[in-house]
Order: C-alpha cells, then structure tokens, then sequence
C-alpha cells in the first residue's frame, strides 16, 4: 500500500494528522490502521511528533470516525432496517429482532473488544447506531478499546523502528483470518435458509 500520503500527512499536520487518517479509517475500513498506527510510532520515534500525543490524537480519531457511523445508524433507523430486510430474500425480520436482542444483552463487549479487531472494529459502531446504545456508554467503550488498540500499534512502531511495516505484515494475516472466518460463517447462514426454505415448501 501507498503510504506517502499518510506520511506527508503526518508531517504537515504532526500528531494531529495521524488522528484524521485513523478518523478516515474508521469511516473507510479499506484503509488499515495496521499501517496507519505503527507508521505514527516510527515517525513519533524519529521526533515527528510525540508518543503520547499520537496515543492520544488517534484515540480521538477513532472516536470522531466511530461516532459518525454511530449516527449513519441511528438515522436508518430500525424501522427502516426492518423495512429493507422484509425486501431482502434469505433473510427474515425476524432475524432482525434475534439480533437487537443478542446485541442488547452483549452490545457493551462487543463494542469493546470489537475496536481491536480489523474491519469489525469500523462496521460495529453501525448497529450501536440503530439499537440506540447509550452514547456516553458508546463513547466509553469506543475510546478504551480503541486507546488499547492504537497504544499497541502506536508502541509497536515506536520499538521497531524501521521495521515498523512488520506489524502490519502480521496484522494482515489476522485481517485475512478474520475475513475468511466472516466469509465462512455468511455462507453457511446463505446455504442454511436456502434449505429452510426448500423445506418449506415440500
């Protein structure tokens, strides 16, 4: 991937600068804080900018990224969430409804511990959104998780140095596991209802 926009992005605006590309990350999960973050250590190594302000800027990034998919949720609506899925073949309202009540009884851990894990991370704050999660609660959890997660990367690139580009390499693979392990379990959920439904009709 090409990260000299990143850098130049980095150097022009310092800490403040590696906050808005975490904040384009969450709002783009094409664009990996994989890279993102360890590339803050290293220039946060090199004197670019300070650690703990790199910490802290791409924390609120991610906040201000997550909170706008926040909203992107809360706007849809669950009426209106509910109104497409009744269009949409293989899935159910109903499953709708099994799902709100899985994420109000887990949504706290998942908003949490989802902040670490690549493209969830991003795509959680969405039905936070339509189940209307407390926003402070939201906001909380969103900003630990995620202060966790940039600390991590952030230390990772700082220690590394030059090889910061090695964190992203081992996070890449776990980006594909996870993928694969999404991809998987949506097949089988498509292959499922697909037999439901022949069922159904003998």
């Amino acid at each position: 991937m090409d990260v000299d926009w990143i850098v130049d992005l980095m150097e022009t605006f310092g800490a403040p600068g590696a906050g808005l590309a975490i904040a384009l990350e969450n709002l783009f999960p094409p664009l990996p804080s994989e890279v993102f973050l360890p590339l803050a250590g290293f220039t946060a190594s090199k004197g670019g900018m300070g650690l703990l302000a790199a910490i802290l800027w791409t924390t609120a990034g991610s906040v201000v990224g997550a909170l706008a998919l926040y909203y992107v949720g809360a706007l849809l609506g669950r009426d209106r969430v509910r109104a497409i899925v009744a269009k949409m073949p293989l899935v159910k309202v109903s499953d709708v409804d099994k799902t709100e009540a899985w994420f109000e009884k887990h949504g706290k851990t998942t908003v949490f511990f989802g902040r670490m894990i690549p493209v969830f991370r991003s795509l959680i704050s969405i039905p936070a959104g339509v189940e209307r999660m407390s926003l402070p609660v939201f906001l909380a959890l969103t900003a630990a998780g995620s202060a966790i997660w940039n600390t991590a990367l952030i230390l990772a690139g700082y220690f590394l140095g030059e090889n910061w580009h090695v964190v992203e390499q081992y996070l890449g693979i776990a980006s594909k596991v996870v993928l694969g392990a999404a991809v998987l379990a949506v097949g089988w959920f498509v292959v499922s209802r697909v037999k439901n439904k022949d069922h159904a009709r003998k």
